[in-house]
C-alpha cells in the first residue's frame, strides 16, 4: 500500500516512491511518496488558509472531530496494529497496546479540551490599577509543523496531531520515513471524519530537504519536534522565532536502594531496559545499585532479563524484535565492544541474529565508559555499583541529558530527596523510568528537550494567550 501525500484535504498520488523494508523480514511491506521542498512550501500554503477557518471552528465539532477517530481507530485496530509492526519490527503485542494508547490519548485530547478555559485577573490589586473588567483567553496559535520519530510511529503521531487539531489549528505532519504508512492510515482517519475541518491537516514525507524547508518557513507558530539532539539542535537553530517544542535524547538511570524490593526492581528494570529493543527515549540505560546488594541484584537483573523471549514481531509472545535497521545492531555492538575493552563485564553477552539484538547486562562499568555517558538506544543495560545514594546521585545528575530518572526505595527520606534532588523532567519512585503515562507532562531538561506533551500542556505550548481589558 502506498503512503500518499494530503495536501490539505487533497490525497495526491505519484509514480516517484520509496520502499519501506521489514526490520525483521527485509520485504517490502510499505511504500511512499517521494516529496521536496516545494511540496513542503505548498502544504504550508495550504495550512495557512485552513488555520483561519480551523480557528473559527467551535470547541464541540473538534471534540467530536477526535472522538470520531478514536471510534474508527478502536474498529481497526488489528490493521494498525500490523502495520506498525510491518514498519518498524516491534512486537505486535506491544503494536497492539500502542494502539489502545492513542486512543487514550486522542481521546483525553478532547476531553481536556472542554475544560480548557481563561481566568478573570484583578487589575485593582495594586494601587496603580483600576477596576477593569479583565480576563485572558485561549487561541489557536497557526499552523503547526509535526515531525515525529520511528520508535512509536502512531501514538507519538497522536500527541502532536490530536492537541494541534482540538486547539483549533492546522497541521502539517512530516512522519518519521520508517513509517509512512502508519503516519498516512492515521491521518486519513482524521481526514475522512464527518467532523473534519477542511484542509486543516497535511502529510509530507522525506529528510531533511523537507523538514528544513518546514522548519525555517515564517508560516508555522509552532514546531513540534521528537527525536535526535543532533537535529533539535539544527531546529532550534533554523526556526527563528516560534514557539519550539523538542523532545529530543535521554540517558535514563535509576538507583537501587539497599531498601529496596530487589525481586520487584530487577524485573521493572528489565522491562525498563529492553521494552522496544531499548529504542525508547526514557529506555532504562544506568542503573546504580548500593553495593550491599549489588550482587544479589546483578543476579535476579540477569534472570528477569532471560525470561525475555525475543523473536519474531509477528509472535504474541515476543518481547523483543528487531532493531530498526542495520546501523543501530552495529552500533550496539560497538558499545558493547568497547565497554568490555575498557574493563567491563558481560553479565549476559550480546548476541546478534540478522538484526534481532538480544538483551544485553553489563557489570563492572565505570561512569567514564562511553557506554554510560552517551544514549545507547539499543538492549544494553550497565550496572554500576555505589556506596549510597549520595554517591549515586552526583553521577546520575552528571549527565547532559535529563528526561527521566528512578529510584527504588522503602526509605521515605530517599524519596523525598530523589524528587528533588535529580535533576529531570520526570521522576518515578519504586519503578523504572521508562513508565510515562500520556495524560501526565512529559518532557526534559538540559539536552533531553523544551516544553512538554501530555494532552492539557501540549495544548497550551500549542496555542496562544490573549489578555483583554475592558475598562
Amino acid at each position: 500500500m502506498v503512503a500518499n501525500i494530503y495536501f490539505g484535504s487533497q490525497e495526491t498520488s505519484r509514480q516517484e516512491l520509496t520502499n519501506r523494508l521489514s526490520p525483521y523480514s527485509g520485504e517490502v511491506v510499505s511504500k511512499a511518496v517521494i516529496c521536496n521542498a516545494d511540496d513542503a512550501k505548498k502544504a504550508l500554503l495550504i495550512a495557512k488558509e485552513a488555520a483561519k477557518e480551523a480557528r473559527k471552528s467551535t470547541i464541540a465539532q473538534r471534540c467530536s472531530w477526535l472522538l470520531d477517530v478514536a471510534q474508527k481507530l478502536r474498529d481497526t485496530k488489528e490493521d494498525m496494529a500490523k502495520t506498525i509492526t510491518d514498519e518498524v519490527g516491534k512486537p505486535i503485542a506491544f503494536s497492539r497496546v500502542e494502539v489502545e494508547r492513542c486512543i487514550e490519548t486522542i481521546t483525553l485530547c478532547a476531553e481536556t479540551m472542554r475544560t480548557m478555559h481563561g481566568e478573570t485577573i484583578n487589575t485593582d490589586a495594586m494601587p496603580s490599577g483600576k477596576k477593569t473588567t479583565a480576563f485572558f483567553l485561549r487561541e489557536s496559535a497557526g499552523v503547526v509543523v509535526a515531525i515525529t520519530p520511528f520508535n512509536f510511529p502512531l501514538n507519538l503521531v497522536a500527541h502532536k496531531l490530536a492537541p494541534a487539531l482540538v486547539a483549533g489549528n492546522a497541521v502539517v505532519l512530516k512522519p518519521t520515513p520508517e513509517a509512512p504508512l502508519t503516519a498516512y492510515k492515521f491521518a486519513k482517519l482524521f481526514i475522512e471524519s464527518k467532523y473534519a475541518i477542511k484542509d486543516a491537516l497535511s502529510v509530507v514525507y522525506g529528510d531533511a530537504e523537507v523538514g528544513g524547508t518546514l522548519v525555517s518557513s515564517d508560516i508555522p507558530r509552532v514546531i513540534s519536534f521528537t527525536g535526535s539532539v543532533p537535529v533539535g539542535e539544527i531546529i532550534a537553530k533554523s526556526a527563528g522565532i516560534k514557539k519550539v517544542s523538542l523532545e529530543l535524547g535521554g540517558n535514563a538511570a535509576t538507583y537501587i536502594d539497599e531498601s529496596a524490593d530487589l525481586d520487584l526492581a530487577a524485573s521493572r528494570c528489565a522491562i525498563g531496559a529492553f521494552v522496544n529493543s531499548g529504542q525508547v527515549c526514557i529506555s532504562l540505560q544506568r542503573i546504580y545499585v548500593n553495593a550491599k546488594i549489588y550482587d544479589a541484584f546483578a543476579q535476579k537483573m540477569a534472570d528477569e532479563t532471560k525470561k525475555l523471549v525475543v523473536g519474531s514481531p509477528y509472535d504474541d509472545e515476543t518481547f523483543m524484535g528487531p532493531l530498526i535497521d542495520d546501523e543501530a545492531c552495529k552500533r550496539a555492538m560497538s558499545w558493547v565492544e568497547s565497554a568490555i575493552e575498557e574493563g567491563a563485564t558481560a553479565i549476559l553477552p550480546p548476541r546478534v541474529d540478522r538484526r534481532l539484538f538480544y538483551p544485553c547486562v553489563m557489570a563492572n562499568v565505570r561512569d567514564d565508559m562511553a557506554i554510560v555517558c552517551e544514549e545507547v538506544f539499543a538492549p544494553i543495560v550497565s550496572l554500576v555499583r555505589v556506596e549510597s545514594f549520595d554517591d549515586a546521585l552526583p553521577r546520575i545528575n552528571n549527565s547532559p541529558y535529563g528526561l527521566q530518572f528512578s529510584i527504588f526505595t522503602n526509605d521515605l527520606s530517599l524519596t523525598k530527596r530523589a524528587i528533588y534532588e535529580l535533576d529531570a523532567g520526570g521522576v518515578v519512585i519504586n519503578d523504572m523510568p521508562t513508565l510515562r503515562f500520556d495524560i501526565q507532562p512529559y518532557g526534559g531538561v538540559k539536552l533531553s528537550g523544551v516544553g512538554r506533551e501530555g494532552p492539557r500542556f501540549a495544548i497550551e505550548e500549542m496555542s496562544e494567550i490573549k489578555s483583554v481589558v475592558i475598562c
